[in-house]
């Protein structure tokens, strides 16, 4: 690894962020589903956000043809669900509390948010490929977020709001 390469992973690394499950549906209608902390909103009008996806995970094909997805936020206590699906697991869904909403996309349960999308666009980005989301529906549990920091996971600390 370069030098280069180092200082960005340690720069980006100190800065944190949220953390999401992207769900979908593949071609066969089975739920896919991994964990994205690469999330951003993009515009207000219209309602826009985008993430974006290394271009070797074995989930990169499925998510570039499916014209939907939902973008479940994390809550503080779900950092097992942030762990099951960064994993290798095969059947991530069997192991989650999850339903299918009205628009066809799976949802996890008990979460932050959830942000049901149609895909708007795709951006080749180097390595990754940005998607950009049009959202469609909006689900607020107004619940503490799980965080990324230096490669730990966790919830906001008390002390923050002192």
């Amino acid at each position: 690894m370069t030098d280069k390469v180092a200082a960005f992973k340690l720069a980006l690394g100190n800065y944190p962020t949220g953390v999401t499950v992207v769900t979908a549906c593949n071609e066969a209608g089975e739920p896919i589903g991994l964990t994205v902390n690469s999330f951003t909103s993009v515009s207000i009008d219209p309602l826009l956000i985008l993430w974006s996806l290394d271009k070797k995970s074995q989930l990169h094909p499925y998510f570039t043809v499916a014209q939907k997805f939902a973008v479940n936020i994390l809550a503080s206590n779900q950092e097992h669900l942030c762990t099951l699906f960064s994993s290798k697991i095969p059947d991530r869904f069997a192991q989650a509390k999850w339903s299918t909403t009205t628009l066809g996309l799976p949802i996890l349960h008990d979460t932050a948010a959830i942000l049901q999308c149609k895909t708007s666009q795709q951006i080749d980005a180097g390595d990754h490929t940005i998607f950009i989301g049009h959202v469609l529906e909006i689900e607020n549990a107004q619940k503490e977020p799980l965080l990324y920091h230096r490669r730990h996971i966790g919830e906001i600390p008390n002390s923050f709001y002192e």
